[in-house]
């Protein structure tokens, strides 16, 4: 469950920063992943950051993922500046051996539009995406993320993600986590997402994970 998603980092029209924290128990993998996300407005852009951490039954965190974008615009700027990192490290079981891994850290450089108002919204981004093992390999990354609040308490969110790894020559990964959420108040909401994903996370071939969820906004 990677750059769980949202609404929170495109309320420029909204608010000036916002706070949540979402549980989302996995309905395939059976494990539960607890996410803080972070959105802060200025008046040179914004910052968006968020950690994903993983817990294996018996064992405690067994994974953790961090991204932070910056996002460098004035009102004057029709297109912004995008500025991402992202990196994370996890475990796996071969018997009775814990073994660990690192998620190769990357740096994303590119041009960000988006747009919006308080019922819906989108951003988007396209841009280099360099690797810290990619043996000089050029590699991109195309992100979309939407929001569309309905119905009162309703709110369809989400993102999609496609990039290169190793090269354009090289296999392409796609993946995308819809979410919808349904608002008790102000603090709550209950809800859930699927992911979609296809040449991800060492899995070659396309998946669908549903979760059910809960996010307190803080």
């Amino acid at each position: 469950m990677k750059k769980m998603i949202t609404l929170v980092a495109f309320l420029a029209t909204i608010a000036v920063s916002a706070q949540n924290l979402q549980m989302h128990y996995d309905l395939e993998r059976e494990h539960i992943t607890t996410t803080f996300e972070m959105f802060k407005m200025d008046k040179y852009g914004n910052t968006f950051t968020f950690m994903d951490l993983d817990y294996n039954t018996g064992a405690g965190i067994s994974g953790a993922y961090f991204e932070i974008a910056r996002v460098l615009k004035t009102e004057k700027m029709p297109v912004g500046l995008h500025v991402e990192y992202n990196g994370g490290l996890g475990t796996f079981n071969m018997g009775d051996t814990t073994g660990g891994f690192t998620i190769n850290e990357a740096w994303i450089l590119g041009a960000n539009y988006s747009k919006g108002n308080a019922k819906w919204g989108f951003s988007t981004y396209a841009g280099y995406k360099a690797f810290t093992d990619a043996d000089g390999e050029g590699n991109y990354q195309v992100t979309g993320t939407w929001y569309y609040n309905f119905a009162k308490n309703f709110t369809f969110s989400g993102f999609a993600d496609l990039w290169s790894e190793n090269g354009l020559s090289d296999k392409t990964v796609f993946l995308s986590e819809p979410q919808l959420w349904y608002h008790l108040n102000k603090s709550f909401s209950i809800g859930g997402e699927v992911e979609l994903s296809n040449n991800f996370a060492y899995v070659f071939e396309f998946k669908v994970r549903p979760t059910l969820a809960i996010k307190w906004n803080l």
